[in-house]
């Protein structure tokens, strides 16, 4: 992996949901995106965005809205082009092993690698607990993708008691927790990653930020950052995703999406294909590649997971029941 002694992050899989170099599919479960969105009092915020100015450089404003929603001082809030940036941040500047627990979100492991760092890796929650002194950075995704568990509080407080003994910083990616059907009490010790876009249905806005205990280390990952790190639309796709009427309809949405979850869950085992069904919008099937690729030549977008060591495997959103007729039809053989 390595091309004139520089590590050659090409060679990493890089694999995730939503566009590829295929046809533009019929329908996509391969995103995690609410499938409700995108959400209308987002979008009339980022529409109203003046493009002609640069977003003030430090983002005060918007840090000291993020701090008072998650009760913290401006100065421990941190934001990124997106949590996948804010994790090649973090995995940069603590330097040292990645400790994570897979099958989990590829770009740990991949921010590691283009490091040059070690990635350790815990089968289950026990051996996460024992790895954990010995690493530099560790992340749990809560609720895990592709799986959709939720750790449970105690362990995730376990978790945060063993890496501040240690000095390991505990990441917890929260991508998915405002579509979880659980909720978490967060560890105060662990840096916390938002990336509301998933909840919002905006993925094409590359927009994140962190919640950063330690001072010091909330300080050094700003200044590592290059300047404007998050663009106009960023910042104020941010800011409205504050907004009550934001809230109030994303808190319409989680519902319907965790019922088309289970009626996707159910109608996949009625056709026999075992299911893995956590506590977020998606679930994983064992669907084989066959029945994968002959999805995908019907315009049907599902999310392969041969790259997490689970070929035979995919990851299925929560879509409606329109879309899900057509997966059913194809997999019967009737597409």
């Amino acid at each position: 992996m390595k091309r004139d002694g520089f590590f050659d992050a090409s060679m990493l899989p890089r694999r995730h949901g939503g566009a590829d170099d295929g046809p533009e599919p019929r329908y996509d479960f391969s995103t995690n995106a609410n499938a409700l969105g995108p959400n209308p009092a987002v979008l009339e915020a980022i529409r109203n965005t003046d493009l002609s100015r640069y977003p003030e450089p430090t983002y005060r404003e918007l840090r000291v809205w993020l701090a008072d929603d998650l009760g913290v001082s401006p100065e421990a809030v941190v934001v990124g082009a997106g949590v996948s940036e804010l994790i090649f941040r973090l995995v940069g500047l603590l330097g040292g092993p990645v400790l994570t627990q897979p099958p989990t979100f590829g770009e740990y492991a991949l921010a590691a690698g283009a490091m040059g760092q070690e990635v350790q890796k815990a089968r289950d929650p026990a051996a996460f607990l024992r790895l954990l002194p010995g690493a530099a950075l560790a992340f749990l995704c809560v609720p895990n993708n592709p799986t959709g568990e939720v750790l449970d509080d105690t362990f995730l407080q376990r978790a945060a008691s063993v890496a501040a003994r240690s000095g390991t910083v505990l990441a917890l990616d929260l991508a998915y927790l405002p579509l979880s059907e659980v909720t978490v009490v967060l560890p105060d010790s662990a840096l916390l990653l938002f990336s509301p876009n998933k909840a919002h249905g905006l993925t094409g806005i590359r927009a994140g930020y962190a919640r950063v205990p330690d001072p010091d280390l909330a300080g050094a990952l700003r200044n590592r950052a290059p300047s404007w790190v998050l663009g106009a639309l960023g910042a104020a796709f941010l800011g409205a995703s504050l907004s009550p009427e934001a809230r109030r309809w994303l808190s319409r949405t989680v519902p319907r999406l965790h019922a088309w979850r289970r009626s996707l869950a159910r109608g996949l085992a009625d056709l026999g294909y075992p299911v893995i069904e956590g506590k977020a919008n998606f679930l994983m099937a064992r669907l084989g590649r066959a029945a994968a690729e002959r999805l995908r030549r019907q315009g049907i977008r599902v999310r392969p997971l041969g790259d997490k060591g689970l070929p035979a495997w995919a990851r299925l959103a929560a879509l409606g029941p329109v879309a899900q007729a057509a997966l059913f039809d194809v997999l019967r053989g009737e597409g």
